[in-house]
């Protein structure tokens, strides 16, 4: 097949990128260069001229602080496009800040891996593929999360040896258990981070009829929520409006009073991995028993999660090496090794798109 010299020409200019375009976090890995992205998938939009003004960190710090005519909005819900023009636009942001520095008088055009929750309809994938392609990709694959993840965690995808990943998010949860390059039983909830900062700003509303927002619920589940008990429970401060007066107001609450508040999605989670186990054929359940259950995500993080579900499971249970990162190391190893056989497989399951423009 003859190779399109314009597409020939946009590629030596062009470095293959591989993006976890997550609920809460966007993070793009450059072919040789590694994860030179990290930012909150939030996006401050005119409402009148639809004119984009900040995107990134700096739009996530104007939530709640914008006037009237501009919005800050996160086009992602539950891992899953929720406004397509915006996550075109945000997407096209992304691609432009990774090529900044590359020298060459055309757009780029790279080849783009994306990571997708694996419980998306084709629908969905198909809507992540194009909003990639209109962001001024020539080539956008798909995969799935829990395959990324467990790629970029390092365990064994491509031997015939049972991995169980864990993969906690802001929009979703993924457990899948992988073998020989695929996924064997898979489970994918939209239970994840958001849902535990939501408990949060229920919790301080039933308890002490404070209503936070959600960067406040969020510094507390990092600062004190926990999914066991702590060795030393502590304490966090949560300020907000009173409901009652409409005054400002700040109380103390411990660990122990988040931990029952976020209660509900915790074991949402918990229960989750532990169905996937109850349909794992036994010899990758030996796997599992041997090896561990290896966590990934941002919902990692959360205080004694791992130890929780160790209890719950009866196995080992580990974090990756930088959580937040799994899902788009693992994207950046498939770019890096476009011609690895097992790679160009799972690429091929998810549907591979080719898009021609000029």
């Amino acid at each position: 097949m003859a190779v399109n010299p314009i597409n020939g020409m946009l590629g030596t200019f062009s470095r293959d990128l591989g993006i976890d375009l997550g609920t809460a976090n966007t993070l793009v890995h450059v072919r040789g260069k590694g994860i030179v992205i990290s930012e909150p998938s939030v996006v401050a939009i005119d409402v009148r001229t639809k004119r984009v003004h900040a995107v990134g960190a700096e739009a996530k710090a104007m939530i709640g602080k914008t006037p009237a005519s501009i919005i800050a909005v996160r086009p992602l819900k539950d891992g899953v496009i929720a406004d397509f023009d915006v996550v075109e636009k945000m997407m096209a942001y992304f691609i432009n800040k990774a090529h900044q520095h590359t020298i060459g008088f055309l757009p780029p055009r790279p080849r783009v891996v994306v990571g997708v929750p694996s419980g998306v309809t084709e629908v969905e994938k198909r809507a992540a593929r194009d909003a990639t392609l209109n962001a001024n990709a020539r080539e956008a694959y798909v995969v799935e999360e829990p395959m990324a993840a467990a790629i970029g965690a390092g365990l064994p995808v491509e031997e015939p040896v049972g991995s169980l990943i864990v993969d906690i998010g802001g929009g979703t949860t993924e457990v899948a258990v992988i073998s020989l390059g695929g996924i064997v039983i898979n489970h994918s909830i939209r239970t994840a981070g958001d849902e535990i900062d939501e408990a949060i700003i229920q919790f301080a509303r039933r308890e002490y009829n404070l209503l936070i927002g959600e960067r406040m619920a969020e510094k507390a589940k990092m600062a004190a929520g926990s999914a066991y008990p702590l060795d030393e429970e502590i304490k966090v401060v949560l300020r907000g409006r009173d409901l009652l007066t409409g005054l400002p107001k700040a109380v103390e609450v411990s660990s122990v009073e988040i931990r029952e508040g976020i209660a509900g999605p915790v074991n949402t989670i918990v229960q989750e991995v532990r169905t996937t186990l109850e349909e794992t054929p036994p010899e990758l359940v030996a796997d599992i028993m041997e090896h561990g259950i290896t966590l990934a995500g941002g919902g990692s993080l959360l205080h004694g999660l791992d130890r929780r579900i160790a209890a719950e499971t009866r196995m080992p249970v580990y974090i990756a090496e930088d959580p937040l990162s799994c899902v788009a190391r693992g994207a950046g190893k498939m770019v890096e090794n476009f011609d690895n056989k097992i790679y160009r497989a799972i690429l091929t399951r998810t549907q591979s798109v080719r898009k021609a423009r000029y």
